[in-house]
C-alpha cells in the first residue's frame, strides 16, 4: 500500500513569490496532489524524481535525501543569487496510509 507524503516548506533562501515557510501540501495514495495553496512548477519538478520511491516506502536515507528517519529534503532549482528569486527547501515526510 502506498505511503502518503507530506511536503512542507522549511526554508526559503532569497525571495519566493509563491511559498512561505510553513506552507504544506500532500501526495496521497502515491499520485494525487492534495493542496489548498498554489503550487509552483519549479518546486514540483524537484519532487518528481523521488515521489514514487518515497510513496512506496523507500527510506530517504537510501536515496541520499536525508540523514536519518523518514524525512527527505529537496530544493527548488532557482539560483536565487542570479535571478533575484528564491530557492525553496522542502521537507518530505512519509506517513503510512491507514490499513
Amino acid at each position: 500500500m502506498p505511503w502518503n507524503l507530506i511536503i512542507r516548506v522549511v526554508e526559503i533562501k532569497g525571495r519566493c513569490p509563491v511559498y512561505r515557510v510553513g506552507d504544506m501540501f500532500k501526495v496521497v495514495g502515491g499520485y494525487r496532489l492534495a493542496t489548498d495553496i498554489p503550487l509552483c512548477l519549479h518546486g514540483l519538478v524537484t519532487l518528481m524524481p523521488y515521489y514514487v520511491a518515497l510513496s512506496r516506502g523507500i527510506n530517504p536515507v537510501e536515496l541520499g535525501l536525508g540523514r536519518e528517519g523518514r524525512a527527505a529534503y529537496v530544493q527548488c532549482p532557482d539560483p536565487c543569487e542570479r535571478t533575484g528569486g528564491g530557492t525553496v527547501v522542502f521537507k518530505i515526510e512519509q506517513k503510512e496510509e491507514d490499513r
